[in-house]
């Protein structure tokens, strides 16, 4: 246990999520999480064995799916660090409650209306993506302004905020679709969510603060962390979001083969040579799903030129989605409730489980495409992230409810 940590139980209220904006988007982000999987599951099970089947969605349920995950469920932890982090790079004042509390609300509520409609409440498929966008516009009215008053330019803050504004434009794709216009524009938010969005904004933290974190501990450490290769990693994963968007699939490898070099070297070099807290060697095991991913769709590209197949399927997009973005967001939301909160910097025994069990179910998900029936493995990989995460999210849960251990604000 702790020694910061008092021996009587801390009072538990719900007010204290207002305190700071990842007590409030973090535990938004952690509710969202197991109501979308506790969904999924439910529904690839019903897929499997109708018998199970839950009602079902008017919509594609695995385009819903993927909306749930792209623009409610990780973008609630981006939003918490991010409202968070901003003010501190930049140097400025913290914002205040009634700042971040509506975006908080935004994404909840339009998480939990769009469940809702998946499972019969058709007004829900609408309130829901007008409730996030609600969300989104918040968070961006935000965050913009500090980028005015910086003194100077964090670029690393402006490229987060640019891949924030293309997940508005892909919110707002995604809200034309459920009010009737083509389905390319579900489409075209799907893709906007992965390479225009979410991968852009993990590899601008990924480049400020995983060398950051490795520096600071790890003696002997320098830090690598150019600009240039941050601004070819984005570039290469817009020719990568373009490609799609116009179906040049012939050409992806274009992007996937420089995608792939270029994990695999920043992997390498930031990687922290020699003893290191078990805190900062998950955050580069999670790395080190990227350049697995990006191998993943070098190979898929490349045989889409010679076959004409995606021979793959989603494996790629899973090894990126679980393996990656799992891993780093167990990692990344272990060390961020840790230290503010007042207790040290320690990977607790509910993350470690959380930890390797996303391990185990990025890697059961990669191998369900190479099953004759891959269903089966599909529930069983939704499952999982009940099982690896339920307890993480209600240790999650309790610390944010509670007053810092160190007396202080926040």
């Amino acid at each position: 246990m702790d020694t910061t940590v008092a021996s009587a139980r801390p009072a538990l209220s719900p007010r204290r999520l207002a305190d700071a904006p990842h007590r409030l988007l973090f535990f938004v982000g952690a509710a969202n999480l197991l109501l979308a999987m506790a969904w999924w599951a439910a529904w690839l099970a019903g897929a499997r064995w109708p018998e199970l089947a839950p009602p079902q969605p008017s919509q594609a349920a695995g385009w819903l799916h993927a909306f749930v995950m792209q623009y409610q469920v990780l973008p609630s932890f981006v939003f918490g660090f991010l409202l968070t982090v901003f003010p501190r790079w930049m140097g400025l004042a913290e914002l205040e409650r009634w700042r971040y509390v509506p975006v908080g609300l935004g994404v909840f509520g339009g998480q939990l209306a769009t469940l809702l409609g998946a499972v019969g409440w058709d007004a829900g498929l609408v309130v829901g993506p007008l409730m996030t966008l609600a969300g989104w516009i918040a968070a961006l009215a935000n965050l913009g302004p500090l980028l005015r008053r910086e003194h100077g330019t964090t670029w690393h803050a402006r490229a987060c905020f640019a891949a924030l504004c293309v997940g508005l434009v892909g919110v707002l794709a995604w809200l034309a679709f459920v009010l009737g216009a083509s389905p390319l524009w579900a489409f075209t938010s799907i893709k906007l969510g992965t390479f225009g969005v979410l991968l852009p904004v993990y590899l601008t933290v990924a480049h400020r603060m995983f060398p950051f974190f490795a520096g600071n501990v790890v003696r002997g450490y320098v830090a690598w962390r150019p600009l240039w290769v941050l601004g070819a990693l984005l570039a290469l994963c817009a020719a990568h979001l373009a490609l799609e968007l116009v179906h040049a699939y012939a050409w992806l490898w274009a992007a996937d083969l420089p995608l792939l070099a270029l994990s695999a070297w920043c992997c390498w070099r930031w990687w922290p040579r020699g003893p290191k807290p078990a805190l900062l060697a998950v955050l580069f095991i999670g790395l080190a799903w990227l350049p697995v991913a990006f191998a993943l769709y070098a190979a898929q590209s490349v045989a889409y030129v010679m076959t004409g197949v995606f021979f793959l399927g989603r494996a790629p997009a899973h090894a990126l989605f679980i393996g990656f973005f799992g891993s780093v967001l167990v990692s990344m939301v272990t060390r961020v409730t840790q230290g503010h909160s007042g207790r040290t910097l320690r990977m607790t025994p509910t993350a470690w489980f959380a930890f390797a069990a996303i391990q185990v179910v990025a890697t059961m998900r990669v191998v369900a495409e190479f099953t004759a029936d891959p269903l089966p493995w599909h529930v069983a990989a939704a499952l999982g992230w009940l099982v690896a995460l339920a307890p993480w999210v209600a240790g999650l849960g309790r610390t944010y409810l509670a007053a810092r251990v160190d007396g202080k604000s926040g």
